[in-house]
């Protein structure tokens, strides 16, 4: 009588000719059942003219594991299955997408309070804040100043000021904000440097071709590095412009079709001159294709050499 021998999540068994249970071995965890094979060779050498069960075989013995006492198991099995794949999928790409997300929602958060704390701090000092364009270093000289300080520099009495004066409780609510705005620029430095880390490690080339930011968005933006290595330098070229596409394929006389998407912020593209800009981001999206695959697969270091075509053929250093 022929025998057959069936693994599942639960174990490896083995059915005689009429289907029915004469051995087998349940699972422990999950690694015996992903290592089966070693329990699947011990019962082949245990019988003899073992053979693995035909399709109509194979009904007979799912037919055994309908009995309700093997539900329980097949339940626990299959959910410390689902939570171990669950575990086994954050990977290094996945903080990757939660630390550019983190970094934009800070900047997003940094341009609405800046713009908060300027016209409070206007009321205060506003000679200061029309002086310095720039928010960081506006941030830093009004926290490590005082108001006469920062008239003095620019040689104006205090009472010269078109600014109130206000109490100390006023003052130390604005300062109050300066200083949390501070704190998030020193969080933002912490996570791009964080960034960089994860990107040496994951897709060094990719990271050196794009630039840190930008890879990271590419990446976010396809999902996974491996749904980006199946991208054709064409898709990656326009991601990120999928509504100027979808506006090209309904109207293709109206609208032009996007010559870029992400890739538009890359230094190399915007340095170079408008009427190159879609020659540029075919040659940047084409190294950036063989960038991400050399990562994904484990290949050399190449990013420089490939960065270093791109500044010679442009004439562009980024």
């Amino acid at each position: 009588m022929p025998k057959f021998i069936f693994s599942n999540i639960i174990g490896s068994f083995v059915f005689n000719g009429n289907y029915r249970l004469i051995d087998g071995r349940l699972f422990d965890n999950i690694e015996q059942y992903k290592n089966k094979e070693e329990v699947e060779q011990k019962l082949k050498q245990k019988h003899k003219d073992i053979s693995a069960p035909t399709e109509k075989d194979l009904y007979g013995i799912l037919l055994f594991f309908k009995d309700k006492k093997y539900h329980a198991q097949f339940h626990n099995k299959n959910l410390e299955i689902t939570k171990n794949s669950i575990k086994e999928s954050v990977k290094n790409d996945t903080l990757i997408i939660q630390t550019i997300s983190s970094i934009d929602e800070i900047d997003k958060n940094i341009n609405l309070l800046a713009k908060r704390l300027r016209e409070w701090y206007s009321l205060y000092n506003p000679e200061i804040s029309s002086k310095i364009g720039d928010n960081e270093k506006f941030i830093s000289i009004a926290l490590k100043n005082t108001k006469n300080q920062l008239l003095k520099e620019l040689n104006i009495n205090e009472n010269d000021s078109m600014g109130a004066n206000l109490e100390d409780k006023d003052v130390s609510a604005i300062l109050l904000l300066a200083t949390q705005l501070n704190n998030f620029y020193k969080l933002k430095k912490h996570y791009e440097d964080y960034l960089k880390e994860l990107e040496k490690e994951t897709c060094p080339n990719f990271a050196m071709v794009a630039g840190p930011t930008i890879a990271a968005k590419l990446i976010a933006h396809a999902g996974s590095l491996r749904r980006l290595v199946e991208m054709p330098s064409s898709t990656i070229q326009i991601l990120g412009a999928e509504k100027a596409l979808f506006r090209h394929m309904r109207n293709k006389k109206r609208n032009l079709p996007p010559k870029h998407g992400i890739i538009h912020e890359h230094q190399l593209i915007q340095k170079s001159k408008e009427e190159m800009h879609g020659k540029a981001a075919r040659a940047l999206a084409d190294k950036l294709g063989i960038a991400v695959k050399v990562d994904y697969f484990k290949g050399k270091f190449i990013g420089d050499k490939l960065k270093k075509k791109l500044v010679d053929k442009f004439k562009i250093q980024y």
